[in-house]
């Protein structure tokens, strides 16, 4: 009789065929906006993994498309963190958003110590999500945060500048934000062919 190993030790070591398609996601991770996630291959965020946001400028609405999957895990009681944003958050609008602020957690930090940060705080699975916002990462560090999103179980976002459009990602998601209010583009989408066409992220579309 062969030995009797425990399921829970097979999964760990990655030795049991769970029946997932190669490069898809096990679980569902709505964005909150309808039509996005009717455009993405996963039904939502590629789970456990980055995903790259790419935009002109800061104020043009970035954070609005985050909102609604923020307020959704802060309400499940997960914590969010924060690295390194540009701006201290203004608490008003995330609750406005429906987003526990006591949820949020905010790590102060700048260049490679950001992205330490970051990778840190995704290979612990302490958090529903971590975002980070870098404004220079190389193929490497962007890798590094990709394996730990994967390791941590955990949702990563990265918001990049958009000039780094035209460079490679290991990121499972990259979208653009348009400058059009309310629009994002999907630049690359793991599992699928992103759409040609701007994808609508107001409230109710």
């Amino acid at each position: 009789m062969g030995a009797v190993v425990a399921l829970d030790t097979l999964l760990q070591q990655r030795q049991v065929w769970k029946g997932q398609p190669t490069g898809l996601p096990a679980h569902i991770q709505p964005t909150g906006h309808a039509a996005l996630d009717a455009a993405l291959p996963a039904g939502g965020w590629p789970d456990t993994a980055l995903s790259e946001i790419l935009y002109a400028r800061d104020g043009m609405g970035e954070l609005q498309l985050l909102w609604p999957t923020l307020a959704r895990l802060s309400q499940a009681g997960e914590r969010i963190m924060l690295v390194a944003p540009p701006f201290i958050p203004y608490v008003p609008a995330w609750q406005a958003a429906g987003i526990d602020q006591r949820q949020l957690v905010m790590v102060d930090a700048a260049g490679d110590q950001a992205l330490w940060a970051a990778e840190q705080c995704l290979r612990s699975g302490c958090f529903g999500a971590v975002i980070c916002w870098p404004q220079r990462a190389g193929d490497r560090a962007l890798r590094r945060i990709q394996v730990a999103a994967e390791t941590g179980e955990t949702l990563a976002f990265a918001y990049r500048p958009l000039a780094e459009s035209a460079n490679p990602s290991p990121a499972a998601l990259r979208l653009v934000i348009d400058d059009a209010a309310g629009q994002v583009r999907v630049l690359k989408c793991r599992g699928g062919r992103p759409s040609a066409n701007a994808i609508s992220i107001r409230a109710g579309r």
